[in-house]
């Protein structure tokens, strides 16, 4: 079959400027900079995973870094961060395509970390601690919801987590979030950030089936004693605080750094599913489908050394919206002409081509620098 249309850069960016304008109140009137140059700015920095400053002196007819990074700091406040949070949360659900089925998904609920480096106290109560990682212990933590729906993956959920937040009321946040949106969760897929007897006892309440990854503890007792013998299997298991929980215990032979296969262990809280751990496993792995969004969405996040909590969220939060713009693109334009069900295209709009565009659109607007000042002629040299 012959494709009579084409979707086009501008196209793109056309898409992702209705995201930005429709929900984020960012209100400019320069001289020279305008509410939607800052726009386009942040979103070539966020496309190249550059700089502010590096996008600005890419392009020629921008105002300077220094211009654009004031009004985002003076637009983006900590004391702000609820009004942001609910704003993100909008601007990604722009993304949702109209065929989508809302009712019984499978959702994905993580953790992502983000490493802060600001010492005064007031940066440090809306960061939280962690585990050493890359010259720090304080991040910007944020929790999202990742909904899994044929081949469209979309985060349509998202909060600033502060240091006093309790891991269930989180989950809460998102799942009400979801539920405005009308979506209902089939399973639930929740990493070991949220494996708390609170929450296994609320989602057993709520009768709402979920796979939480649970920790292996112990040197001899605790959940480490379960991890005997040579086959999966499932079990009834007491926690310490009188808690009853179904655990499936996953065991797998993995290589060591010498070659030979040890056997490795994995448990699952398992609630109101009767799946055998074999399927457990394998179904919980579409919950690393929500690792990937992160990694996709460090490729478009811009960076920053600003230490404004608010800026950095709000990169995130950019990040995040390219990637579901893509996905929603990709779906809606990239549709693989056969017969039986709806299917994507994936060679026709790669990330890396969604960009490109996106790029090619802002630099065809402002125009890109194509040369340098110097104090010689280059043909000398040269040719």
């Amino acid at each position: 079959m012959i494709l009579e249309h084409r979707l086009k850069a501008e196209d793109v960016r056309q898409q992702m400027m209705k995201m930005l304008t429709k929900h984020i109140p960012l209100q400019v009137a320069g001289y020279t900079c305008t509410t939607e140059m800052i726009f386009d700015i942040l979103l070539k920095a966020s496309a190249e995973s550059s700089s502010l400053d590096a996008a600005c002196e890419d392009l020629e007819n921008v105002a300077d870094g220094n211009t654009v990074r004031d009004y985002l700091n003076d637009a983006l406040k900590i004391e702000q961060l609820t009004e942001q949070e609910n704003e993100m949360n909008q601007m990604l659900a722009e993304s949702i395509p109209e065929s989508m089925n809302h009712d019984g998904v499978e959702i994905a609920i993580d953790y992502h970390d983000e490493p802060f480096y600001g010492k005064s106290p007031d940066l440090l109560a809306v960061t939280c601690r962690g585990m050493a990682k890359k010259g720090t212990t304080h991040f910007v933590r944020i929790a999202s919801a990742y909904v899994i729906w044929r081949e469209v993956r979309l985060t349509l959920a998202v909060k600033y987590v502060l240091p006093e937040d309790k891991s269930l009321d989180v989950l809460k946040f998102l799942l009400n979030r979801l539920k405005k949106l009308g979506f209902r969760a089939k399973v639930l897929y929740l990493d070991k950030g949220f494996a708390s007897t609170d929450i296994t006892t609320y989602l057993t309440e709520q009768g709402q089936p979920a796979i939480i990854a649970c920790p292996i503890r112990g040197k001899n007792g605790g959940t480490r004693a379960l991890c005997t013998g040579r086959k999966s299997y499932r079990t009834e298991y007491t926690f310490t605080d009188g808690t009853q929980a179904d655990l499936a215990l996953k065991a797998s032979l993995v290589p060591d750094k010498t070659g030979k296969r040890r056997r490795k262990w994995l448990a699952f809280i398992v609630i109101h599913l009767d799946w055998p751990p074999q399927k457990i496993f394998q179904r919980y792995r579409r919950r690393f489908g929500v690792e990937c969004s992160y990694r996709i969405m460090r490729r478009v996040r811009a960076s920053t050394t600003s230490r404004n909590p608010a800026l950095r969220f709000f990169l995130l939060g950019i990040g995040l919206a390219l990637v579901n713009a893509w996905a929603f693109l990709r779906w809606e334009f990239s549709r693989l002409m056969a017969l039986g069900p709806r299917r994507v295209d994936a060679q026709r709009l790669r990330f890396h081509r969604f960009t490109r565009l996106l790029i090619r659109s802002i630099e065809a607007i402002y125009g890109p620098v194509m040369s340098i000042p110097t104090h010689r002629s280059p043909q000398f040299v040269i040719y």
